[in-house]
């Protein structure tokens, strides 16, 4: 007989309505830690099945949707998972997000692939258990030379898991240069930030940068300057980078070294700068806002509108007239009603002019599941001021 988990019977749990998570206030009795890392069944009050997915006690989200049909989370089903994901990211280079998590019915699992290599990032205890056979299947399906599992986010703690790093050949992955979208950047796969480059903003890397020829170009938040390259590649006038983390800042001048390109990097904290040139003069033709998330959590969004739209506020300050300002966000609390409201504010607060030239989202490899607001965390607006 399988295992159930029963939702309370006063719960108006999204889960009803096709979210894949069920939280542990939502129901009627948390089951013994035996189960936890395994699949049990979920109904609602009634006693109608709502699907089968992966439990732990341990975690606020105690249950995650599999699937809505009766499954089991073994060899067979993994394959067919990454199967499908594989199939849905076919022609799209060697640089990608192989596998994101719910959408991809893997809950808790991120693949990015870089060439020859895989960065996994396995983020909950069903998958933790199943690391192994998840490597073997990638391993076969995808023939990496190196697959290096990055399981040091700090959300794994929410699942009561370590963090740790490691290979599966048990070498080093040693920083190297990697040719990505014809720029060449020094890459830390092991050891970088996240899973080691934000694959995420490829296609806007090269969108930003049609409006960069002839243009004074800011790109804040620059990370190891991936805008600010492209931009000085398409033949910005100048191009400055700013970002806080001095490792970063190297970085991108060695990148910009690298490819033979021109362009300033500066470490400083973005808002300080900002308010540093507060009385200068209009000095940019094109800006990049690119920030980290300024809302981890649903309480800490308040203050993240605020500081959203004090940031593009002083951009808006900054800009030419007739310049743009590509701004986005990365904080899947905040959605793109509210990134409007603060983009409006922030342009009634400039006294300024501003169309929308264009709308941005995360790429198709980063596949969104329309009854799960929290699988689209990327949303942004490239803008004229006048």
């Amino acid at each position: 007989m399988s295992v159930s988990l029963k939702l309370k019977p006063n719960a108006n749990s999204r889960v009803l309505t096709g979210h894949p998570w069920v939280f542990v206030n939502e129901v009627e009795a948390v089951l013994p830690p035996e189960h936890d890392g395994e699949v049990v069944e979920c109904r609602d009050r009634a006693g109608r099945f709502l699907g089968t997915g992966i439990y732990n006690s341990k975690s606020q989200i105690i249950w995650r949707r599999l699937s809505r049909d009766q499954v089991t989370l073994d060899r067979a089903y993994l394959r067919g998972a990454l199967e499908r994901a594989l199939a849905r990211r076919e022609g799209r280079g060697d640089f990608k997000r192989l596998v994101w998590s719910e959408s991809d019915d893997l809950p808790g699992v991120v693949v990015d692939q870089f060439g020859g290599a895989l960065v996994v990032q396995v983020q909950t205890a069903a998958m933790e258990k199943r690391t192994a056979i998840l490597g073997e299947l990638l391993a076969e399906l995808v023939k990496p030379a190196e697959m290096i599992f990055r399981n040091d986010a700090n959300i794994r703690r929410l699942e009561g898991l370590p963090l740790e790093v490691h290979t599966a050949s048990g070498q080093a992955w040693e920083p190297r240069w990697v040719k990505i979208d014809g720029l060449d950047y020094f890459l830390n796969l092991q050891h970088g930030q996240k899973t080691g480059f934000y694959l995420d903003q490829r296609e806007q890397h090269a969108t930003v940068a049609k409006y960069a020829k002839g243009r004074r170009v800011l790109d804040a938040f620059c990370n190891q300057g991936s805008f600010a390259l492209h931009c000085a590649r398409a033949g910005a006038a100048s191009v400055r980078g700013l970002d806080s983390a001095f490792d970063a800042i190297g970085q991108s001048i060695k990148n910009a070294a690298q490819n033979g390109l021109k362009a300033d990097f500066v470490a400083a904290n973005v808002f300080d700068w900002f308010t540093a040139q507060r009385d200068a003069a209009p000095a940019w033709d094109l800006i990049v806002l690119d920030p980290p998330p300024f809302a981890k959590s649903k309480s800490a969004l308040e203050g993240a509108l605020r500081g959203y739209k004090e940031l593009n506020l002083r951009a808006l300050k900054a800009l030419t007239p007739g310049g743009v300002l590509a701004t986005y966000s990365c904080s899947y609390h905040m959605q793109d009603r509210e990134l409007r409201q603060v983009l409006a504010e922030a342009a009634a607060d400039a006294k300024r002019k501003v169309h929308v030239l264009e709308f941005c989202h995360q790429p198709p490899d980063h596949p969104v599941l329309v009854t799960m607001p929290e699988s689209e965390y990327l949303r942004g607006y490239i803008l004229q001021v006048e």
